[in-house]
């Protein structure tokens, strides 16, 4: 169903609406007054005839119409009761903004899917409980009860918030209030018990005003509506900034694997939101610090920076944040140089970063003359202006006047940074975005141009919706069993046998003719180097039986029944790396991919993908790693094969998708990788022991 009965509905019932416009039941009807809503506003109070000069009504089935939408601002039982009456009665949609419910624990929960279940049985959306609310200044729909609105008074304006925290739904609001930037929506879904934080993003997204969306999560249960809702963002030129509270590893489920260790619950959003073009925010900050940016429809080519200030000090500061901020120092022609000599004074500096020095003081026409020349450079995709001293003396509206010209005409990202808040004013009055100091101008501009080149390069795509499990018991397989599922799906493995005696095993050595590595095979030491059961480099027959002999040993030691040894060629190759995968309970399959051997977890230098993606995904993947150098040769060694590695990762893909939700992760370490391709020497395969029934042998 259409969330426009939210967003602008015909009218709204206000149950437990107070006369006391500083309550929670008495806010959305004085907002609803103030902030132009044009539809009827119906209280409901069984106490009084009438709440803020509006008639009143004693209950919701006593109302002269049916409310296309209701706030439910009355607590405990009482809500219950009033979301029985507005399902009852053919309200559209209603927001609960009563706490003590999901947020509890089990019973709270429970309540809320017994309201859900109402709602739907008659058609209704439910927002909440625990909501704040939704504000809409486009339609004038506040349905809020937020205070923020008195502080710092609403404009409409092309920026959107959404949150499943009250909060922080209103905290960049307020943010962006005070820098002058208008804001259309502010919606607040509390315990999303119905609908979404990402649902309520899909439909602000339909919105032609919005081009800007901030978005904060607790947690992420709907990323199949996200991720249509980045499509949509995509489509429409609007980016989706998101901060994801929650990177603590707590929670996570604890792993055997190394799939399961890495891939942990924290980096799959980061890889569903790379997946998607949607930033990922580290805190309140990241989600408005380049807000002027994104609405000016800049769309630089690269990242090159050109500073041009007064001081020697801040174009060097503003280097070092260049630098810091992966921004680079663009490298002016000899030709602009020149130009730039001719125009400075002497003791000027014409080369990047631009020290035009305190001439600025008595030629204010520097700006006009400055910043064509560079512009003109095609080296030179942003810009950074830097007066730390300006104000009485200085025509520091000439200044803006001369900067705000070049920013329409150039069509490039042009920064100001100024301490001092008149001389910031003169710029923004102009839309120059301005910020206080080097530092945040160049942080925004960072942001501003890696997320469009995120947007540039990620995939998107559908979700792939997790092949549920639940809680049931899962077991490994052997590690031959392992590399035949795999081998199956594609992957590439050494020779080995499977081995239940000694007289075995001297077989299949005289067979191969070369080393041999003997390792336990046993489903349930999935770590065999752990317990010291893998013999490497085996080549005479004594050394062999003494190999076996000791293995068996150990695994009889360990309390587990000695199942035969795992006998396999010795292989060899310039890197060990890891390629697994597992599946997420809320993302689904997800797969890890890089450096590997016995300290994958450790130090690890890993990357996930979300399938289905491609071998150019995989590749791209890799060049993010630490150890990216080494598939372009390094020192004289031949370059990796990135190409096989890609081969694996989608190999392991395939085997997580095609088993219809059976094998749960799997671990490939080490992968070895040369010049020539990639061979897997370890697998560990973890599967639904209850289900599992065999596997597909190699074709």
């Amino acid at each position: 169903m259409s969330l426009q009965a939210l967003l602008a509905p015909h009218s709204v019932a206000v149950i437990g609406a107070s006369d006391n416009a500083d309550k929670i039941g008495g806010r959305p009807i004085r907002y609803l007054q103030e902030f132009g809503f044009q539809g009827r506003i119906l209280p409901v109070n069984p106490g009084r005839s009438s709440v803020q000069g509006l008639p009143a009504w004693p209950s919701v089935s006593e109302l002269p119409e049916v409310p296309e939408a209701a706030i439910i601002a009355v607590a405990g039982q009482a809500a219950v009761e009033a979301v029985e009456a507005c399902a009852a009665t053919g309200v559209k949609a209603a927001i609960i903004m009563a706490s003590g419910f999901g947020e509890t624990g089990p019973e709270g929960k429970a309540e809320e899917a017994r309201l859900r279940q109402i709602a739907h049985r008659a058609g209704m959306r439910l927002v909440g409980p625990n909501s704040q609310g939704f504000a809409n200044f486009g339609s004038g729909a506040i349905l809020s009860f937020s205070t923020m609105f008195i502080e710092a008074p609403p404009r409409d304006g092309p920026v959107a918030s959404i949150a499943q925290s009250g909060a922080m739904s209103v905290v960049p609001y307020g943010l962006l209030r005070e820098r002058g930037i208008g804001v259309r929506h502010v919606h607040a879904t509390g315990n999303d018990c119905d609908v979404t934080a990402s649902e309520v993003a899909l439909a602000v997204l339909e919105d032609p005003e919005v081009r800007l969306l901030l978005l904060y999560l607790e947690t992420l249960e709907d990323p199949r509506t996200l991720a249509r809702a980045a499509a949509l963002g995509r489509e429409r030129g609007v980016p989706i900034i998101a901060l994801k509270s929650g990177r603590s590893e707590e929670g996570c489920r604890a792993a055997s694997s190394h799939t399961g260790a890495i891939a942990t619950a924290d980096r799959v959003v980061d890889a569903f939101f790379e997946k998607h073009g949607i930033l990922r925010a580290d805190g309140v900050l990241d989600l408005v610090q380049a807000a002027e940016l994104y609405l000016q429809g800049w769309k630089p080519r690269g990242r090159s920076l050109a500073v041009i200030s007064n001081s020697g000090a801040t174009c060097v500061l503003a280097a070092d944040a260049a630098e810091r901020e992966g921004l680079s120092m663009a490298k002016l022609s000899k030709a602009t140089e020149a130009r730039l000599r001719d125009i400075l004074p002497s003791f000027a500096t014409a080369r990047n970063p631009i020290d035009i020095t305190a001439a600025l003081l008595t030629d204010s026409a520097l700006f006009s003359r400055v910043l064509p020349v560079v512009g003109a450079d095609p080296a030179v995709d942003l810009f950074m202006i830097g007066l730390p001293v300006s104000g009485r003396g200085y025509d520091y509206p000439r200044f803006a006047a001369d900067t705000a010209a070049f920013l329409r005409q150039s069509g490039k990202p042009v920064v100001l940074a100024a301490p001092q808040p008149k001389v910031r004013a003169a710029f923004a009055d102009l839309g120059v975005p301005v910020f206080a100091t080097e530092d945040e101008a160049i942080a925004a501009l960072a942001q501003f141009t890696r997320h469009l080149e995120l947007l540039e390069a990620c995939p998107g795509g559908e979700v792939i919706a997790p092949l549920g499990a639940g809680e049931k018991p899962t077991c490994f397989l052997n590690e031959d069993a392992s590399l035949s599922l795999l081998e199956h799906h594609g992957l590439k493995s050494v020779p080995r046998r499977l081995c239940r005696s000694l007289e075995d095993v001297l077989a299949f050595r005289a067979r191969i003719g070369e080393a041999l590595v003997l390792k336990a095979a046993s489903g349930a030491l999935p770590h065999k180097s752990d317990h010291g059961l893998v013999r490497l480099n085996l080549r005479h027959p004594e050394e062999i039986r003494r190999a076996f002999t000791e293995i068996e040993r150990r695994v009889r030691a360990l309390g587990h029944p000695f199942e035969g040894v795992l006998a396999a060629a010795m292989a060899s190759g310039e890197r060990e790396l890891v390629v697994g995968g597992r599946i997420d309970p809320i993302f689904g399959p997800v797969i890890m991919l890089g450096d590997g051997g016995l300290l994958v977890e450790a130090m690890p230098d890993t990357a996930l993908l979300l399938p289905p993606f491609t071998e150019e995904e995989v590749r791209k993947a890799l060049s993010r790693l630490r150890i990216a150098p080494l598939f372009a040769g390094v020192r004289g060694r031949p370059p990796l094969d990135a190409g096989a590695v890609a081969q694996a990762a989608l190999a392991v893909a395939q085997a997580l998708l095609a088993e219809e939700g059976w094998v749960r992760s799997i671990d490939v370490n080490p992968l070895l990788v040369s010049a020539e391709g990639a061979l897997a020497v370890d697998g560990l395969v973890e599967i639904l022991a209850e289900e599992f029934q065999g596997f597909p042998q190699p074709s």
